[in-house]
């Protein structure tokens, strides 16, 4: 077993991260000065929990341009759009801590003579924070800040190849003047993590990651009666109706489905697109994805960068061989691409037509710059084969009619439903999902109801 956690760039194989994991005694005191830190920090009022968590979100903000740099480094997205992460991060923090005085209100119930009745919301305690490395920042953010919020402590555990960005955010809300204890961050392999995982300390886990991983964290967790948010990604399907304003859904579709090298749990991986429009939409979907730069993210003309490692771009390309060989045929000549080389975690980007729901591209997630088009006769079909999944995060239908979106969406099996836009979080929504994509919620006043719990309060009146 690893003794310390060592990353290693996608840009260019070299090791930029060495840090030793964490023992079972360091463990133990962090869970220590966690449940410590929060009986202080549950008892300050909502309004000055605001005023701090909102200072420290300040603080790492500032940090705009190291955080962006240090993102590029470790996951391999160009440093032309990391700083973005950083905006999503404030964006979204800031919305969680303006809405927590109404998401966090007690619950009124109705009026009973005699009695005073009301359903107050309390901290859990200790919430831990199991975040990945796609999206490091808004992973993370979706439940920290309002868990810190809402009176609890919160400990960050990300992943291996992003442990500068747990650092970077333990620094920004230390100098911020985040009491001691409230937040920590921890670097732990797979037995130390589930050891963290099983802690009497923890009261809620939020999970961000794969679905092998969400069944460790259900298991491990099992038998302890506390609640767990589990986001397990996602083969998100959007549909091209033969009304769409079919410039914008092929710009939007192409971003959806190649931003952050298709490394995203809502990104676009099916495409579905009516019979009367199919050719122009493939055609001008060739045309702008043989537009983008692969290349070193560093260099900020590069819009498309590596993948996370060498193993993770074998396993896309192995689905792209799959599904050639079951007569699936990729209409980007991968040659346009210089940096695109086999034993890299260098791909070009990939449309591929003429696939069927039989091919692993169409069936699980691929997680690469790869996606599937199919065309469809008509509403109903569409519906029913974007459905036919084991997934169910979002879904996306591009139309100029809002009365037929509503009733497609409401026949979609699926957390969000999107029309003419994809690949988007709204923190003022629920972000979601059905089926392998977990379960539980995060953001909007729902979010803060995962990470308090109800106590009732049932008053008499002599």
């Amino acid at each position: 077993m690893k003794q310390e956690l060592i990353t290693i760039s996608p840009i260019d194989g070299r090791e930029i991260v060495r840090r030793p994991y964490v023992t079972e005694a360091d463990l133990a005191a962090m869970l220590s000065r966690a449940q410590q830190a929060q009986r202080a920090w549950r008892a300050l009022a909502l309004g000055e929990r605001q005023a701090r968590v909102g200072a420290a979100v300040a603080r790492f903000v500032g940090m705009r341009d190291e955080v962006a740099q240090a993102i590029t480094r470790q996951m391999g997205r160009p440093v032309r759009y990391t700083p973005g992460e950083v905006d999503g991060f404030a964006a979204r923090a800031r919305h969680m801590i303006e809405i927590a005085e109404t998401a966090l209100a007690p619950v009124a119930v109705a009026p009973q003579s005699g009695f005073t009745r009301y359903i107050k919301r309390e901290p859990i305690g200790v919430v831990l924070t199991i975040a990945p490395w796609n999206y490091p920042l808004l992973t993370a953010v979706n439940s920290i800040v309002p868990a810190l919020v809402a009176g609890n402590a919160v400990i960050l555990k990300h992943s291996e190849q992003t442990p500068l960005c747990a650092e970077l955010m333990h620094r920004a809300f230390t100098e911020a003047g985040m009491p001691d204890g409230v937040f920590q961050f921890v670097h732990a392999n797979h037995e130390m993590t589930q050891r963290l995982i099983a802690a009497p300390e923890i009261g809620y886990v939020s999970f961000t990651g794969s679905v092998g991983g969400g069944r460790m964290v259900e298991q491990t967790a099992a038998g302890r009666f506390i609640g767990i948010g589990l986001e397990l990604g996602g083969n998100d399907p959007a549909y091209v109706r033969a009304d769409a304003k079919l410039d914008h859904a092929v710009e939007t579709l192409v971003d959806g489905a190649f931003f952050n090298s298709g490394q995203s749990c809502c990104g676009i991986q099916r495409i579905y697109v009516a019979q009367s429009v199919y050719g122009a939409f493939v055609e001008q979907a060739v045309a702008l994805t043989e537009q983008y730069v692969l290349g070193d993210p560093m260099d900020p003309a590069t819009t498309l960068g590596p993948l996370v490692r060498v193993s993770a771009a074998d396993g896309v390309r192995a689905i792209l061989a799959d599904a050639t060989t079951r007569g699936a045929r990729n209409l980007v000549d991968a040659r346009r691409f210089e940096a695109a080389r086999e034993g890299t975690a260098y791909m070009a980007p990939a449309l591929m037509v003429d696939v069927d729901h039989g091919m692993t591209l169409m069936n699980d997630e691929c997680f690469g710059p790869a996606v599937g088009i199919m065309p469809v006769k008509d509403d109903d079909e569409a519906i029913r084969r974007m459905n036919d999944s084991p997934y169910g995060l979002t879904a996306a239908v591009f139309t100029c009619d809002e009365d037929a979106a509503v009733r497609i969406g409401e026949r979609v099996e699926t957390g969000t439903f999107f029309m003419n836009r994809c690949d988007y979080l709204d923190p003022a929504l629920a972000w979601t999902g059905v089926k392998n994509t977990g379960r539980g919620a995060s953001l909007s006043v729902i979010g803060y109801e995962h990470l308090t719990q109800p106590k009732s309060f049932h008053l008499r009146s002599l």
